[in-house]
């Protein structure tokens, strides 16, 4: 594995790890009502799963462009890490808005 194939893999490992994380911090301030944080978690989580996922899209535009990558268990584990941090990101952004209808329904935090 070459030096900038790791460092590609890490980054997407790094900015999934983050998305995940601001994901988490949204549902936490959405379970305490607020709800401007919370947003601005999930906004903060895009942005770093569209980081992650443009060095994605390079490991593909390379292959597709012909430069064959082996895959590795750390390469699996980078798509792994992404895939479910954007699976999380999905489902809290259904959570916030679940507390936040419970909240506007007059419902415990």
């Amino acid at each position: 594995m070459t030096e900038e194939l790791e460092q590609t893999i890490f980054q997407i490992i790094l900015h999934g790890g983050n998305g995940r994380s601001f994901c988490m911090e949204a549902i936490a301030e959405a379970k305490k009502g607020d709800f401007a944080e919370a947003k601005k978690k999930l906004q903060s989580a895009d942005e770093e799963l569209i980081k992650a996922h443009h060095f994605q899209t390079a490991l593909i535009q390379n292959e597709a462009k012909g430069t064959k990558t082996e895959p590795s268990l750390l390469m699996i584990h980078a798509q792994d890490h992404l895939m479910n941090a954007m699976t999380m990101k999905d489902l809290a952004s259904e959570i916030v808005d679940l507390y936040k209808n419970i909240n506007i329904r007059g419902g415990v935090n």
